[in-house]
């Protein structure tokens, strides 16, 4: 297409695409991108599509694994705070953990960003959280999209969705069928919200409550309650990989939408319950937070959010010390929270 029109006609800037804006930002976030790049990463950015050479000596029987998934509204937290730097670590984690939970390795992501108008700061900051995810998740940046999408959205409004590809041998992929009645559960404690139950949650702290994103994120709290909603997502991918290393790990779930009671069934096999103590550990204030202001039901509240657990994993009962050891030296305050009995996959809270 001809942007520039000497004769004065209509260009594609005149309708609200710069293309010189997303020529600026793609060099911008070049050293950023490289940042992330494993040996297998073939060439450079630039290209039509990324090249990853697959190491098969690695592996018997590899299986390749997918995951897609984006970061919700709490890009509108994003976009009221004016901070994009740490969205993309969410964008990553939320991919990156998907594949943990079948005992894949993530080796390459891809991220697509809608934009109203192209900011190349904006760009930058989003782009950067995204290669922080990547590089503490050990996998690498070979690709993404930038698209400029005035008259569909307003300058400021923008989307992030995310790809992460991984990959596990055949004979070890995690499906949670070997989950037997005796097995224990470990849980991950996540400190926030993730990236999950955000409609609700500004719905309840900014509409009914009519909160500020600059007061104080609770009583007495040092921070403001943009700051907590902002807070990244922990990345559990590299503890899992790890455990996996040592440990006869049977299922894992990755709580995300639908909460405990909607994950956890995911990985019992279909043979089995879940019973998890609710006093096992400490749900973060933000969680009392919205409850307490929009008089949230605690079923609805299980239902919605990870209430302070972002990952839980099930080992047979004789490996529970050394799964909580494991998990522990790789910095997460790993707990035991439950037990695996006869059943057809429901969860129940004590």
């Amino acid at each position: 297409m001809n942007i520039q029109n000497p004769d004065g006609g209509e260009t594609y800037a005149a309708a609200g695409v710069d293309i010189a804006a997303g020529e600026l930002a793609v060099e911008r976030i070049k050293e950023k991108v490289r940042s992330t790049f494993r040996p297998e990463v073939v060439g450079d950015i630039g290209g039509f599509g990324g090249l990853f050479e697959f190491a098969q000596h690695r592996y018997q029987r590899p299986v390749l694994v997918s995951s897609t998934d984006g970061v919700g509204t709490k890009a509108l937290i994003a976009q009221k705070v004016g901070r994009f730097d740490t969205i993309g670590v969410d964008l990553v984690a939320m991919c990156v953990d998907d594949l943990a939970c079948q005992g894949a390795e993530p080796l390459f992501f891809l991220d697509y960003i809608a934009v109203g108008k192209l900011d190349p700061d904006h760009i930058e900051q989003l782009v950067e959280g995204v290669a922080e995810g990547c590089r503490t998740a050990g996998c690498a940046l070979i690709g993404g999209e930038m698209a400029e999408h005035p008259g569909a959205m307003e300058p400021g409004e923008f989307d992030l969705v995310g790809f992460a590809t991984g990959v596990v041998e055949r004979d070890q992929i995690i499906t949670g069928e070997h989950v037997a009645a005796g097995d224990r559960i470990i849980g991950l404690p996540s400190p926030n919200l993730r990236s999950n139950g955000y409609s609700l949650a500004r719905r309840v702290l900014l509409e009914l409550g009519g909160r500020s994103l600059d007061e104080p994120a609770w009583e007495g709290a040092k921070h403001s309650l943009g700051d907590e909603l902002l807070q990244p997502s922990v990345i559990y991918s590299p503890a899992i990989s790890e455990l996996l290393r040592q440990v006869d790990v049977r299922g894992v779930a990755h709580i995300t939408g639908g909460g405990i009671v909607g994950n956890v069934p995911r990985a019992l096999g279909g043979h089995n319950d879940a019973v998890i103590d609710r006093s096992t550990w400490e749900v973060p204030p933000i969680m009392g937070e919205i409850q307490r202001t929009g008089n949230v039901s605690d079923p609805e509240m299980a239902k919605v959010f990870n209430m302070g657990l972002g990952m839980v994993v099930i080992v047979p009962a004789l490996d529970a010390h050394k799964t909580l050891d494991v998990l522990r030296t790789a910095g997460h305050r790993a707990v035991e929270i439950g037990d695996v009995t006869k059943g057809d996959g429901a969860v129940r809270l004590v």
